[in-house]
């Protein structure tokens, strides 16, 4: 699940040619790590499969930062992966589907009958983003009660007053919402919970011990906790489990993640027919899955990001590779992180970032404080300062650092956010995943 700023973001590169290396350098790939660990640039843990055998994994940083107590990560600990977990329930789905106990255009009436368009929207539709649903955690108000505890009615009531985006298949447009009432679809027609029918459908039947629906985060069982970065670690608040289900509920490893895509692309977990229907792309979106190029390579998989977690899974079918990655504290960001690490497996070029430190004085940032408002967007943006730090803060969403780049470029990588600042003309450019959205100061 992904915050209202911050999307998930694609591999988009320049397609180039590339050969497969039957060898890497795993000392350069450790010394990336060990860069993006000691600068204090990303906390997470990497896995990287060939021929469905594991040729890598990494971990770096902590999984809990508690005052002066840090908790090393391993390659066991475990992270909310977000919206990676929309694999999984498109995946219960299609069962569902080859069991005869839904249809792909079986109505959403069905079984919500009080949602907008309810009777036009489809299984289908809902599973390619083309229902028009809109998405609920675009709304200031997903922040009021992310939090706390959510029954299917509460959430249902929720989705019930929010207006559709569109009409049903005329466009595509991401919202959570439609694997949260997936997740609740799998419950009426099995009787069980999500988390049951997950253990059952699929970590059980491919043997993923370190998979499972979430609750509140349990160092003890070797869970991470998320992070922001401002000038240290700092713990981001939890959204209770309940709010986002089958759309990002679930915990797990990258090692796990790699042994999931790799079932399912070979067969064990739906058919070869309905596994070419989640690769087959309408409108850039397809069921529960996307397009990932990297050059030449072309790849299929899913990002995710929820509190300030952030996961990539990807599997390249003509290579063979699988990669994953889940980071708990992003700076560099997590799309970054996985071009570097494809690029040293591929013996690309490729130099490890030096990542030095910008520091200004607060007399520097008072240039750049203020309220801004766009003529593009509805969002107003506030920028503040505490001591040498920057910070932005959008209408109904947490106030978020940014990180000076030099030359009034500042960015917050966890969201691939960069904002551009031209101070004589009171104004900011902000970009992400390449669009540009102008600001103004206005007082």
């Amino acid at each position: 699940m992904i915050q209202k700023i911050a999307c998930f973001f694609l591999l988009f590169l320049i397609l180039q040619s590339c050969t497969h290396a039957q060898t890497f350098n795993k000392a350069k790939l450790d010394s990336f790590f060990v860069a993006l660990n000691t600068k204090d640039q990303n906390m997470g843990s990497i896995s990287i499969a060939a021929n469905g055998v594991l040729v890598y994994q990494n971990a770096i940083g902590y999984s809990q930062v508690n005052k002066g107590e840090k908790t090393p990560a391993t390659i066991e600990t475990k992270y909310r992966i977000g919206s990676i977990s929309k694999m999984f329930t498109a995946t219960m789905i299609f069962q569902l589907i080859d069991e005869g106990k839904l249809t792909f255009e079986t109505p959403l009436a069905t079984y919500f009958p009080q949602l907008p368009n309810a009777g036009k929207i489809t299984i289908r539709e809902m599973l390619s983003h083309h229902s028009g649903l809109h998405n609920f955690t675009s709304d200031s108000l997903y922040l009021t009660y992310m939090g706390s505890p959510k029954s299917e009615p509460e959430m249902v009531a929720i989705f019930a007053k929010q207006k559709s985006d569109f009409e049903p298949d005329t466009k595509a447009e991401y919202s959570n919402t439609n694997f949260v009432l997936l997740g609740y679809i799998i419950e009426k027609l099995t009787g069980k919970t999500y988390a049951e029918e997950l253990k059952k459908r699929v970590t059980s039947k491919i043997g993923l011990t370190q998979t499972y629906y979430g609750t509140k985060a349990n160092p003890a069982k070797d869970e991470a906790y998320s992070y922001n970065y401002a000038g240290q670690w700092m713990q981001m608040p939890e959204t209770d489990m309940s709010i986002p289900g089958g759309a990002g509920a679930i915990v797990s490893t990258p090692a796990d993640l790699v042994k999931f895509i790799n079932a399912l692309f070979a067969g064990k977990l739906i058919s070869q027919t309905n596994l070419e229907l989640m690769k087959t792309m309408k409108d850039n979106y397809g069921m529960a899955m996307f397009t990932i190029p990297f050059y030449d390579k072309k790849g299929f998989g899913h990002s995710g990001g929820i509190d300030g977690f952030s996961s990539l899974l990807t599997y390249f079918p003509e290579d063979k590779l699988t990669i994953a990655y889940i980071s708990n504290g992003v700076r560099y960001s997590t799309n970054n992180v996985v071009i570097g690490a494809l690029s040293i497996y591929f013996n690309r070029p490729f130099a490890i970032p030096e990542f030095k430190t910008i520091t200004l004085n607060m007399t520097d940032l008072d240039k750049y404080v203020g309220k801004y408002t766009s003529t593009q967007m509805p969002l107003k943006v506030d920028i503040t300062k505490n001591n040498t730090l920057l910070f932005a803060q959008a209408t109904g969403q947490r106030a978020f650092p940014l990180e000076a780049q030099g030359d009034n470029k500042f960015s917050f990588a966890a969201a691939g956010i960069t904002l551009q600042f031209e101070p004589a003309k009171k104004t900011f450019t902000l970009i992400q995943g390449g669009a540009t959205y102008l600001f103004t100061k206005t007082d």
